[in-house]
């Protein structure tokens, strides 16, 4: 049963005489406080907070002041007391409630400032067990929760980036808080906390590899609004969760305008595929458009595999996304401004090549210190119409699979090594997908189509466009081919033999396997079976 509420109306300014600070991040919490004393504001606090506020030369009353009860267990008991939540929770102007706080001698509380233990910071660096509970902060977020309800007459903040604006605000509501920003406060304090459990309840799910718990709560800070979305008529924000992923959302944009939001779909893109490549082995370049590749190559050098990334698919290049496994360097710097590119993401850049790019004043250049795992395990999520579809990473690699030759030719070792870099591609292409590669190189690519045989057919004609542009025959002869699913039919497959493929590496699984394996055996095809598919939508 709902609880029914006394309509009691929320005044607009409410003047702030006590304030409550415990904070775990400590900038700007001095200089706060200090304001904060210059305008006649008392100041209660707990801990390290009030050890740091007397030690700046502050009059602080400790907690236990108002509880009457001690710190206790490591200080996991000190604010969880009536005379706390009680001075937090009260209606002011309810009768009773003012009664009761008399009756008691509670205190009421105009201001909580607020920020928690650092939990996803522990969880993300890898913090034990142990550590990763003890750092799962109890009294603040209810605390927060309880200031938020009650924001009708007590303001909250959790984010020092909000001490600003709540000095302003008392400047110029000599010492009152208006109603307004009492809502905003406790809004982004209630966000805050889901954002915190979300955190919590996932890492508990991660330990005990529970893969669909049966609530699901995902949270993020907003790390930038962008102009727009998709769109100019949609809006948008960038939230990031603390995940250290080596990707978009850490890495240190050396220059270059905003990103978009399609920037940043397309760089994540770009990076998560160049991650398949292992960059003590070999250098890699991928290039993206809309969130698919339309060159992608291995190479002594970065400039070199992006040139022969670039010749893939050169028209489709312009304006691109470029992602490398290793760091940018002079010669590969100046190859690719050679065009017009939207960014660069790299782990590194040599100050030669940070010269180069920023000659382009718009090009948008991020480093991110590391390549990502494309082993580690995560989650993507997606939304539908009242709904969330929630999976694990498609963290598969092709060199962790027992790959089956299926047809009376095996592939040579030169094949073998093209199959599997074809496949790594696949798996960053949107189905249907097909994508030829030739020496370390891919030489077409056909994504998102709604017939595999489509998909196969438009790569080829890529090919034959980026042939007629040097002159020469289309790369596709004498390449291989990759499908991310099964061939349902033998016409897809046809159409790649079409094409000039020697080999083809897919899934397998499909009801006609037999009638596409003797369709591989008539033309002389080799073909590898994966046993894993790679749908990307």
């Amino acid at each position: 049963m709902a609880v029914q509420s006394k309509n009691i109306p929320a005044p607009d300014l409410v003047p702030v005489r006590r304030a409550l600070l415990s904070v775990s991040d400590k900038d700007g919490i001095v200089d706060l406080a200090r304001a904060l004393v210059a305008k006649g504001v008392e100041l209660v606090s707990t801990g390290g907070t009030s050890k740091a506020l007397s030690n700046a030369g502050l009059a602080v009353r400790d907690v236990s002041d108002l509880t009457g009860f001690p710190e206790v267990m490591d200080g996991r008991v000190k604010t969880l007391h009536p005379g706390v939540h009680g001075g937090l929770l009260g209606i002011r102007d309810d009768k009773e409630h003012r009664q009761a706080m008399a009756e008691h001698n509670i205190a009421p509380i105009d201001l909580v400032v607020i920020n928690l233990y650092p939990f996803e910071e522990v969880r993300f660096s890898g913090g034990d067990y142990p550590a990763t509970v003890e750092n799962i902060d109890i009294g603040g977020p209810a605390m927060l929760r309880a200031a938020a309800k009650n924001h009708a007459y007590v303001a909250v903040v959790t984010d020092p980036g909000d001490y600003t604006r709540v000095l302003e605000a008392l400047d110029e509501g000599d010492g009152k808080l208006p109603y307004r920003l009492r809502q905003e406060l406790a809004a982004k304090a209630y966000a805050r906390t889901a954002a915190y459990d979300s955190a919590i309840s996932q890492w508990f799910a991660e330990q005990l590899e529970i893969e669909q718990p049966t609530w699901r709560g995902f949270g993020g800070r907003l790390k930038e609004v962008m102009r727009y979305g998709e769109n100019p008529h949609q809006a948008a924000g960038f939230y990031v969760t603390g995940d250290k992923r080596p990707g978009v959302a850490n890495a240190r944009q050396l220059q270059g305008k905003q990103l978009s939001y399609n920037n940043i779909n397309d760089t994540d893109a770009a990076f998560e595929l160049v991650s398949e490549f292992d960059p003590a082995k070999t250098a890699a370049v991928a290039i993206i458009k809309h969130a698919n590749p339309c060159g992608v190559a291995e190479g002594a050098t970065i400039a070199e595999a992006y040139r022969k990334a670039l010749a893939c698919d050169p028209v489709s290049a312009f304006g691109g996304i470029i992602a490398c496994n290793r760091a940018l360097d002079a010669e590969a710097a100046a190859e690719i401004v050679k065009i017009f590119t939207e960014v660069i993401i790299a782990p590194g850049a040599s100050e030669e090549a940070q010269e180069i790019i920023a000659a382009k004043k718009n090009l948008r250049l991020l480093l991110t210190d590391g390549i990502a795992d494309p082993r580690e395990k995560g989650l993507t999520a997606k939304t539908v119409a009242g709904g969330i579809l929630v999976q694990t990473r498609d963290n598969g690699s092709v060199d962790d699979l027992d790959l089956k030759v299926v047809t009376k030719r095996a592939p040579s070792e030169q094949e073998m090594a093209d199959l599997k870099f074809a496949f790594r591609v696949a798996k960053h292409v949107k189905s249907n997908a097909i994508v030829y590669v030739k020496d370390g190189a891919t030489v077409g690519v056909g994504a998102g189509q709604m017939s595999r045989v489509d998909s196969a057919r438009i790569a080829a004609r890529k090919a034959e466009d980026a042939a007629r542009e040097v002159g020469g025959e289309p790369l596709t002869k004498g390449s291989v081919v990759a499908s991310d699913a099964f061939f349902p039919f033998a016409d897809g497959l046809l159409s790649a033999v079409e094409a000039g493929a020697t080999a083809v590496i897919q899934p397998g699984g499909s009801m006609r396997d037999d009638e596409v394996i003797k369709a591989a055996d008539e033309h002389g095809i080799a073909m590898v079976i994966t046993g894993m598919r790679h749908f990307r939508h």
